[in-house]
């Protein structure tokens, strides 16, 4: 069984990724921040890694060269919903071995792990799709949320809106 460690700041996406990696047989590590990551890294020392690439705190360029500085051997896709040239010639400059932009499916992304045989490949800019507007906005209001422990109040507050406008925004299914 193959260990993997899945590290996302997005609650809902983390544990919507876990339970998919685990139904097709994985062994899986979770972590929400650098630290955890770090934590993880060190403990399990598992050999695939999937890493968010914006973070709250420390970023995941950072989690990716303080990984691979622990565990070299460790495989590292990196995703992200905020995709561009320069962070995806970063991200394998340092080291990860795919890049891809959210939502990636479980799939996509075994297969990125043995796609090329660890060899990376810089994606043309056809191949990263920024995320539209709408899903940018929901992440941000989703992120503002989180740091607000889920008061909505004060999420409307911080996010300069009226608390009756984002509560409207938050009944709506995230974009895509």
């Amino acid at each position: 069984m193959e260990t993997i460690l899945l590290v996302d700041d997005e609650q809902f996406f983390l544990d919507r990724m876990n339970r998919a990696f685990i139904r097709r047989g994985y062994d899986t590590h979770t972590a929400s921040c650098y630290d955890e990551a770090m934590n993880v890294i060190e403990e399990h020392k598992p050999p695939l890694a999937v890493i968010d690439l914006k973070m709250p705190g420390k970023s995941g360029l950072l989690l990716l060269k303080d990984a691979l500085g622990t565990l070299p051997q460790l495989s590292i896709v990196v995703l992200t919903g905020y995709g561009s040239i320069a962070t995806a010639t970063e991200a394998i400059k340092l080291g990860a071995i795919s890049y891809l932009a959210k939502p990636a499916d479980v799939d996509e992304i075994i297969k990125a792990f043995g796609e090329d045989g660890g060899h990376a490949e810089v994606l043309s800019e056809k191949e990263i799709q920024p995320p539209s507007l709408a899903r940018v906005e929901w992440e941000h209001i989703q992120r503002v949320l989180t740091d607000c422990d889920g008061n909505v109040s004060c999420a409307a507050k911080r996010l300069g809106i009226h608390r009756r406008t984002l509560q409207r925004k938050l009944y709506k299914y995230a974009p895509k």
